[in-house]
């Protein structure tokens, strides 16, 4: 049996086999998160009714109905002024954060870009619920944050493009 500074803790797998497993264990939450937020995008920027500033359905009456539960009523009260324009930034923002994601370009700007709206859907929409768990926003945000501090190293544009400047240099 290895000790502490072996790092294999007892197993018996090759080294390789845990350091592919490490390389690749982010991919399979980038690809949950990009699809997920061009899903959730496409979905608000198709909704007519999503996207109004009153009625049943529409953002508008979504804001109006958190806003005094909100963390933040002065961020909700922003969004009210516009509810179809902020609406639609969600909705481009969700598209290029999910595609920014997929593709692995200028992935930590595009990580960054999703907790910044998982992170502000949070503090206004879903901060009233309780227990604080059942609240998908928060969830979002913290699984942003490995794809904020590590980037996409695998399978990404990033990748491709700091390949090829080593090799121009």
């Amino acid at each position: 049996m290895h000790g502490y500074g072996g790092g294999s803790y007892g197993l018996n797998e090759p080294r390789s086999m845990r350091d592919r497993a490490r390389q690749y264990a982010l991919l399979p939450l980038r690809i949950f998160l990009g699809v997920t937020f061009v899903y959730a995008g496409l979905d608000k920027l198709t909704d007519s009714a999503f996207m109004s500033a009153g009625g049943a359905g529409s953002i508008g009456e979504m804001m109006n109905a958190v806003r005094d539960t909100s963390a933040i009523p002065g961020l909700v009260d922003l969004a009210l002024k516009s509810p179809e324009g902020f609406g639609y930034a969600i909705a481009f923002g969700e598209v290029a954060v999910g595609l920014g994601t997929l593709l692995g370009l200028w992935a930590r700007l595009a990580a960054l870009g999703g907790a910044l709206i998982s992170l502000s859907l949070w503090l206004t929409v879903s901060w009233q619920t309780e227990p604080y768990y059942y609240g998908n926003d928060l969830i979002y945000l913290m699984a942003w944050l490995p794809l904020l501090l590590a980037g996409a190293a695998e399978f990404s544009a990033d990748a491709l493009l700091t390949s090829r400047r080593r090799r121009s240099r």
